[in-house]
């Protein structure tokens, strides 16, 4: 089965250049495209994809609130942020609105196709440039402020039933680290890195791997930054 995939933008280029791209991939299929944030939910609607590919900066409504309005909906599409700006504000607001990935058009193509594959598959993906900075800024532990609506800090109480093991592996998702990276550091094998990763998902309760990062953070199990 094939991920069938929306994209928003309001470059008309930029639609056909994915378009092209995606259409020369197996696993992946463009069902519709849609220049602004209104069109792109009225899609959302009618074609039910499994992920959205959505620029930020679009006419009328945004790619934020269209993302929010997107996850909003029953059996929502997983979002993937792909816009031209490094800029926290955008970060913050994607994320919060509930999107699952978050990169920069200056990417390689090749990798704009895995992180399509990555949320489709129910994981998170922001770009490298922006992983580290985003998760400690978005758990306040950094120099710069949150955002004023940030969520209040995790109770450590959440961690309690989690096992040694889990708690190691916690702290590494909240450096950024992958599966495969995390096995190396445990000397396991990225099977059992992703089993402990899953378990944690289960666990906590987090939607996806940035979720698990922030709780890293908010719980101590990721120091502080000074």
């Amino acid at each position: 089965m094939s991920v069938r995939v929306l994209l928003a933008d309001d470059q008309p280029l930029m639609l056909v250049a994915l378009t092209i791209l995606i259409g020369d991939t197996d696993d992946l299929e463009v069902v519709g495209q849609a220049g602004d944030g209104r069109e792109a939910m009225r899609l959302v609607r009618e074609l039910r994809p499994d992920v959205v590919v959505m620029d930020i900066r679009m006419p009328g409504m945004d790619g934020i609130e269209a993302t929010r309005q997107t996850t909003a909906e029953p059996d929502p599409p997983r979002v993937l942020v792909l816009t031209t700006f490094d800029d926290d504000e955008y970060v913050y607001g994607a994320l919060r609105a509930g999107a699952s990935g978050f990169l920069l058009k200056s990417m390689a193509l090749d990798a704009i196709l895995d992180a399509i594959r990555v949320v489709a598959a129910g994981d998170a993906l922001i770009a490298p440039s922006v992983t580290r900075r985003l998760i400690a800024d978005f758990a306040g532990t950094s120099g710069s402020a949150a955002p004023d609506d940030a969520e209040p800090a995790a109770d450590s109480s959440l961690i309690a039933e989690i096992t040694d093991r889990e708690r190691e592996v916690l702290a590494l998702v909240g450096q950024g680290l992958s599966n495969t990276e995390i096995a190396e550091r445990l000397v396991i094998s990225a099977a059992t890195a992703k089993t402990h990763v899953a378990r944690l998902f289960a666990k906590l309760e987090a939607r996806d791997r940035v979720h698990l990062a922030i709780i890293a953070y908010e719980t101590g199990l990721v120091p502080r930054r000074r």
